[in-house]
């Protein structure tokens, strides 16, 4: 039953990603997809007071148009989990206004794409670990990142979000790689996680 949920989530997410609502509508779905489905990654005992995710203001400076240079390369990451070592090959670099980050293809069995990073608010305003802007494995296709061909990748800042980690311990992530740790501050996308607690 619990794989069921699982495919039954990521499908969700799919249609959340490929929906063609707004940013404001997307985010109130979101909340309301994390507050109600089992596989949700806000922990149960935490869902009933859940009262949704914390995001910086929606930012029109956090979305660019910028040049995808083809650099091969590769990176395992230990996910610290049951998936063990994941290796990931780069796609190319992209030069964006807060500095170069890496592009990855996830090398496993359908693959995926998967942009993660880490930036100037990590551990103060945003998840210490990093966010991601795509993780298409996982079914963020198309909102974060998109390829315009001839080079070009648009990217929307405004869907950073957090990793599952970010939320409870039980889940093990991979985080952003030395190249994709920027210092200047992103201020754009989801904030660090605050459960609400419950009044007694």
């Amino acid at each position: 039953m619990q794989a069921i949920e699982l495919a039954d989530y990521r499908e969700a997410v799919t249609r959340l990603y490929l929906s063609t609502s707004g940013l404001a509508e997307f985010r109130a779905r979101r909340d309301e997809l994390f507050a109600t489905h089992p596989q949700s990654p806000i922990p149960a005992a935490e869902r009933a007071a859940f009262e949704g995710l914390r995001y910086f203001p929606p930012s029109e400076d956090a979305i660019v148009e910028v040049p995808l240079r083809e650099e091969p390369g590769h990176l395992d990451i230990d996910t610290g989990g049951p998936d063990g070592v994941i290796r990931y090959d780069r796609v190319g670099v992209l030069g964006t206004p807060w500095g170069q980050v890496s592009l990855w293809w996830i090398a496993a069995y359908g693959g995926g794409l998967f942009l993660p990073l880490r930036d100037g608010t990590s551990a103060r305003e945003t998840y210490g670990g990093g966010r991601y802007l795509t993780d298409t494995v996982k079914g963020t296709f198309g909102r974060g990142v998109q390829l315009l061909g001839s080079g070009r990748v648009r990217l929307d800042l405004n869907y950073l979000y957090n990793p599952s980690c970010a939320y409870d311990s039980r889940w093990a992530c991979p985080l952003a790689p030395p190249e994709n740790r920027l210092e200047a501050e992103i201020r754009a996308g989801e904030l660090a996680y605050a459960p609400t607690v419950p009044v007694r």
